[in-house]
């Protein structure tokens, strides 16, 4: 039997791997795939394909607009507890959660860590009735991401339709704050502060449908509301002094300056922007929003510099330029968002687990690059990858969102997930 030497506060620590453990990805996926346990988990999907197209109508007509997820977390906390999972509770930051407890571990942890975001993009209000042509089903969110929360549910329950036991304790999870400003703000608490902090061992965040892409690398962001103020004053009785939107178009000007590199992808982005009081009134205020994103935790502080070396720059020079007797300009940077960059190594073991069961089901594996709830443990080096739900899906973010849950191809793509995760915690 193999040993495991393991780092851990200045000690080593020798421990036995299971034979599934000691397995290559490839070997384990193919046994569990060739399991009866794991057929049965399948035919089950298949026979409650009805049922978890009812979980997505359901959830999707339950609004969860960012920072407003609280009902849908009340219909999800119901679900995992209908489903017997233990523990199940709302933790202070919004997330839903429950233990499928292992064999070895008996819910006591490490866990391998199941999420789908409760929250979508779209505000109160917005109309989120599912409207059905076929096996076409469209709504505002349907794809990202209720199918992936009302996967969670039918991958449980076909577990325990096969008897089907892992070593693993699972911890599913319903999380807040993916979306926009929630700026991962569930993940943050759970992994940081919440009762399962350093108690995760692996994670699989379920986001979107498509069953061939793996992420693997967290695309970081740093995004900021900045406002640059001066005295203000009439177009014409005034005209001379200070302009605050010069200094802003400068600074936005010197952004798009910068070149960023191709690799490490790094990107930047001036998105929204307002002030002013009147066409004949030189503004006393205005603001932008700029969003900076890479893949590497290095480019990203490397442009968030010179994004603050541009807004530094553009006041200086709007000062030095026209008069300062009422007062200078000044700017004031808010970061209203930041998401660490992070990766999981593509030669680690989740990530050819993961592989290995996307290609036993018949897709082509295709390493991805993208801000997730990964993005909060891979930063923090525990290994985690987004996968797809399974299924067809188009037009995310869009008032139109639509998947298809054709039986078939939808079964297949769950099948995926479902084969990595088992993989993963260990299947007897």
């Amino acid at each position: 039997m193999r040993l495991a030497i393991i780092a851990c506060t200045g000690l080593a620590l020798a421990i036995p791997l299971s034979a599934a453990e000691a397995a290559t990805p490839q070997a384990e996926v193919t046994r569990i795939e060739n399991s009866p346990g794991y057929r049965k988990a399948v035919s089950v999907l298949a026979a409650e394909h009805a049922r978890t197209v009812e979980d997505i109508v359901r959830l999707t007509e339950i609004p969860a607009p960012p920072f407003g997820e609280a009902l849908r977390a009340a219909a999800y906390r119901r679900d995992l507890e209908a489903l017997g999972l233990v523990d199940v509770k709302v933790d202070a930051e919004g997330n839903v959660t429950g233990i499928r407890p292992g064999l070895k571990t008996r819910g006591k942890g490490p866990f391998v860590a199941v999420a789908a975001h409760l929250d979508t993009v779209f505000p109160a209000g917005t109309d989120v009735k599912v409207r059905r042509q076929g096996w076409r089903l469209a709504a505002p969110g349907i794809g990202d991401n209720t199918r992936s929360l009302a996967t969670l549910l039918a991958w449980v329950r076909a577990l325990d339709a096969a008897s089907v036991q892992t070593d693993a304790d699972l911890l599913i999870v319903g999380n807040v704050g993916e979306e926009g400003v929630g700026d991962l703000r569930g993940m943050k608490s759970l992994f940081q502060k919440g009762p399962y902090a350093g108690r995760i061992s692996a994670f699989f965040s379920v986001d979107g449908s498509d069953p061939s892409g793996v992420v693997t690398a967290g695309v970081g962001s740093r995004r900021y509301h900045v406002v640059f103020s001066g005295p203000g004053g009439h177009s014409y009785g005034a005209f001379g002094i200070v302009n605050p939107m010069v200094a802003m178009a400068g600074a936005v000007t010197g952004l798009y300056a910068v070149k960023p590199p191709q690799t490490p992808k790094t990107t930047y982005s001036a998105s929204v922007t307002g002030g002013g009081a009147s066409v004949n009134a030189i503004p006393s205020s205005v603001f932008v929003d700029v969003d900076l994103r890479s893949e590497d935790a290095g480019a990203l502080a490397d442009l968030d510099r010179q994004f603050r070396a541009s807004v530094e720059s553009a006041v200086a020079a709007e000062n030095a330029t026209r008069s300062t007797a009422f007062g200078p300009i000044k700017a004031e940077m808010k970061l209203i968002g930041e998401r660490p960059a992070g990766k999981t190594p593509s030669d680690s073991r989740l990530v050819r687990i993961t592989q290995a069961a996307i290609t036993a089901r018949g897709f082509e594996p295709a390493e991805e690059a993208s801000s997730t709830d990964a993005n909060i443990p891979m930063s923090l080096g525990i290994p985690a990858v987004t996968i797809g739900a399974g299924g067809r899906g188009g037009r995310a973010h869009a008032p139109d969102e639509w998947i298809d849950v054709e039986p078939v191809e939808m079964v297949r793509g769950m099948s995926v997930g479902l084969l990595a995760i088992l993989a993963t915690a260990g299947l007897r």
